[in-house]
């Protein structure tokens, strides 16, 4: 062996090389999860659960919103006594400048520094993710200003989860990581042409794709957990949102906490509220609990049952044979979906939801019927199945694509599971939310399953396929 090793030095070290990647993606991708990841509540029964969404449709010209969203997260904010615990994925102004985006961002960071100042005893802790300082390569104006005015901000340590991406991560851990992301960069920003440019070392962080993707707000008195994010470019997204109250609202800070123990962010206030008590079950889910609870119920659907789906990013293959072993026992699976066209500017080609859309179209011996959301720059982006059964239905929404990366303890998720007899006003909210949106009555909302049928199909299948094996993607 010593001397097979004096002869072939290079090779040895090549081998050794690989062994130390290998072993490394391997670790990373399987390793053990940080506590409070992957959390499955209790189930607590309350009076009401509020059913929020943002629409925006017509042509570019003629563009109407009906958004509720963030206007009730800020008086959610004015309406706290004693803490504000928000966690948000994108948080930043920048843009491509194509279109009059909301200045989210900006409104939300001027509504929190006015609770500082009108409230100083309430506590505020706005958590997020690096994506918002491109991974640590500059500043972010926005947390800079909440932390100069008394606002404690948590960057996840996203760090410590598993990692996504096998083929790289092991690459990137063992010879990248280590020189950090900040210094003066020079390539310009994913996030859009405005926005600082970057260096060589954030790009690769950003590779090893993962994030703290939640969208969450809970206070002293009620919680928000939605799909939608406080964040320019996003501002004209569809998104949907559920308010509760209630023990839920502990659950929620626990998995919170859990996020700042592992990102050095102390300690979150204690909720001791109570909720009135009525027939509508909540229950909270992170993580793969997630998808757990998802799977479940598509597989106790039965014949004459609805499932009806809207859905930013549909691609998991467990949920995608479930809803067409559903369809093939009788159960109507109605989905509408973002055509995955535009992405803050840049032009998409359809992956993953378009080869997807074509299987379930092709499997679902005519009980699966789908519908593409009538966008015009902006996405189709909430997150959410809805289970219509004859007396008593289903809801599972929050931040979670419907991906391996949302639903495989990979990214930071928080949804809320919501059951309750069909008279409950949530269940006929979201019965009239997808009838008003599947119908059309009136206005363009979305649009027939061959409005988006191209002759690449059967290339996009291919690449769609191949991204899920090699698990090279960033949906």
């Amino acid at each position: 062996m010593k001397k097979w090793i004096k002869k072939n030095k290079l090779l040895a070290i090549l081998l050794i090389l690989f062994v130390i990647v290998a072993s490394t993606s391997v670790y990373h991708s399987y390793k053990p999860l940080p506590d409070g990841v992957s959390f499955e509540g209790e189930v607590h029964y309350v009076s009401e659960v509020d059913f929020l969404y943002d629409l925006t449709f017509g042509e570019k010209d003629n563009q109407q919103q009906e958004h509720e969203i963030f206007n009730r997260i800020y008086e959610v904010i004015d309406e706290a006594e004693e803490f504000v615990v928000m966690d948000m994925f994108l948080f930043n102004g920048y843009n491509d400048g194509e279109m009059d985006y909301p200045p989210l961002s900006g409104t939300l960071m001027k509504n929190l520094l006015a609770k500082k100042k009108n409230d100083p005893e309430v506590e505020i802790i706005f958590i997020t993710d690096e994506i918002n300082t491109t991974y640590g390569s500059h500043e972010a104006d926005e947390l800079k200003r909440l932390e100069e005015n008394g606002i404690k901000v948590v960057v996840s340590n996203v760090k410590v989860l598993r990692d996504s991406n096998p083929l790289y991560s092991g690459v990137w851990r063992v010879f990248f990581q280590w020189f950090g992301q900040g210094g003066s960069g020079w390539i310009q920003n994913p996030m859009a042409k405005s926005a600082p440019e970057t260096t060589v070392r954030s790009y690769l962080k950003l590779m090893n794709i993962k994030a703290n993707h939640r969208k969450v707000i809970a206070t002293d008195k009620r919680a928000i957990i939605s799909s939608a994010n406080p964040h320019d470019a996003s501002g004209l997204h569809s998104n949907t949102a559920f308010e509760v109250t209630g023990p839920i609202i502990r659950e929620i800070l626990k998995t919170e906490q859990a996020v700042l123990d592992f990102s050095g962010g102390g300690t979150l206030p204690e909720y001791n509220g109570v909720a009135k008590e009525g027939d509508i079950a909540v229950q909270l889910l992170t993580e793969r609990k997630i998808l757990d609870h998802i799977l479940k119920e598509i597989q106790v659907s039965k014949d004459k049952e609805e499932i009806w789906v809207g859905m930013f990013y549909l691609a998991e293959r467990k949920i995608i044979e479930e809803l067409i072993d559903a369809s093939q026992r009788g159960v109507t699976v109605n989905l509408i979906l973002d055509p995955n066209e535009h992405a803050f500017g840049q032009q998409k080609i359809g992956l993953p939801n378009r080869p997807v859309a074509a299987e379930l179209k092709e499997e679902g011996q005519g009980n699966i019927e789908l519908r593409w959301y009538n966008s015009k720059g902006e996405q189709y982006h909430p997150k959410m199945i809805y289970f219509k059964r004859d007396t008593e239905s289903t809801i599972i929404g929050g931040s979670a694509n419907f991906t391996r990366r949302n639903l495989y303890d990979l990214n930071l998720e928080t949804n809320v599971k919501i059951t309750a007899p069909n008279d409950e006003q949530i269940m006929k909210d979201m019965n009239d939310y997808y009838l008003r949106l599947w119908s059309n009555e009136d206005e363009i909302y979305t649009l027939p399953y061959e409005s988006y049928k191209d002759e690449m199909t059967i290339v996009k299948k291919a690449m769609y396929r191949i991204q899920k094996v090699l698990r090279f993607t960033t949906y």
